[in-house]
């Protein structure tokens, strides 16, 4: 899964036409007006389109995004509720919109057909945009915690790294001296694409997180996620995916946006997920992993404002705790 930040953009990219040239002109021009902030003229306009093509699922998306912006929470619910039914796959996310806005469950899992579009849409821009403007520097920061345990632990080069949500390969530029043998995971097939050209990771594949892991058993002793898990909903899952896929020994970098809250996760107005702080030490602990770093810390700028989160560095148990118990109990003898 794609573990960078993006600001919210509303999904056209399946659809720019609707097919209908009188509705694709009335759309350009609320594109316009909505550029130029009058998003009340813009959702007049897109209505004016939709009643031409009403099965439009783009065109809905805009006018919810519009009504939004002008402060209609009653008329942006309405046309998410359009384009839910029409969007089978939930390419645009109207679900999360919805439970954003209080009309509907957030869910715990992945949105995977949205996360997929999103990147996908955003991925010749994503480098520019994130690092330019708003200041990302989790991965330097991730690789930074990892370079120290490496230090501490005596571990002086890695086997096999996983770099899951590897982007365009910022996360994998930071790790490629310190791992043999790197592997990247993307759920977007155009972020796979821009990484491929730079030749920072020996295998690329596109595949959803929970799924990719699920298929390995313990042949990676780093694993990686700078910025995924916000688009996961509920940790215990992921972790338990991702644990297995871990040698003894392993180490497990990642970083979370945070809230103060009891809540253990919720869903913010930017369609990422906020992970509570206690309840991530617990879901990590709960794991079965060693909690070696936990930190908060400014993951970036949005809008001027900062993004709190944390910063993960835990550990799988050298040994086999359950099999070193299971030894105690026969009556034999285990090494202390």
């Amino acid at each position: 899964m794609t573990g960078h930040l993006i600001e919210i953009i509303v999904l056209t990219k399946t659809s720019y036409t609707s097919g209908d040239v009188i509705a694709d002109r009335r759309a350009d021009y609320a594109r316009s007006l909505a550029r130029d902030g009058e998003f009340a003229a813009a959702a007049d306009l897109m209505s004016q389109a939709l009643e031409l093509v009403p099965d439009w699922a783009a065109g809905w998306d805009l006018l919810g995004d519009y009504h939004d912006r002008q402060g209609d929470v009653a008329g942006a619910i309405s046309a998410w509720r359009h384009l839910e039914a029409l969007d089978d796959a939930g390419v645009f996310g109207a679900r999360l919109k919805l439970a954003v806005h209080g009309a509907g469950p957030a869910g715990e899992g992945t949105a995977v057909s949205y996360v997929e579009a999103l990147f996908d849409q955003y991925a010749p821009k994503f480098e520019n945009s994130l690092v330019g403007r708003l200041g990302y520097r989790v991965p330097e920061m991730l690789d930074d915690l990892v370079a120290a345990e490496m230090a501490r632990l005596g571990i002086d080069r890695f086997a096999r790294g996983l770099d899951l949500g590897c982007g365009t390969g910022l996360m994998g530029e930071r790790l490629r001296g310190k791992v043999g043998h790197l592997e990247g995971i993307d759920i977007s097939a155009a972020m796979i694409a821009e990484t491929a050209r730079k030749g920072i990771y020996d295998r690329l594949d596109k595949a959803e997180l929970v799924a990719a892991l699920s298929a390995r058993r313990a042949d990676a002793d780093l694993v990686t996620a700078a910025d995924v898990f916000i688009y996961c909903g509920a940790l215990q899952p992921v972790l338990a995916a991702l644990v297995p896929a871990l040698m003894p020994g392993g180490l497990v970098a990642f970083s979370l946006e945070a809230h103060e809250g009891e809540e253990a996760v919720f869903l913010r107005p930017s369609l990422r997920y906020a992970h509570g702080i206690k309840a991530t030490r617990d879901a990590v602990v709960l794991s079965g992993l060693e909690i070696l770093r936990f930190e908060t810390v400014v993951l970036r700028l949005d809008r001027g404002a900062p993004i709190n989160g944390i910063l993960v560095v835990a550990r799988k148990p050298p040994i086999d705790v359950s099999a070193a118990n299971d030894g105690a109990d026969a009556g034999g003898d285990v090494a202390a």
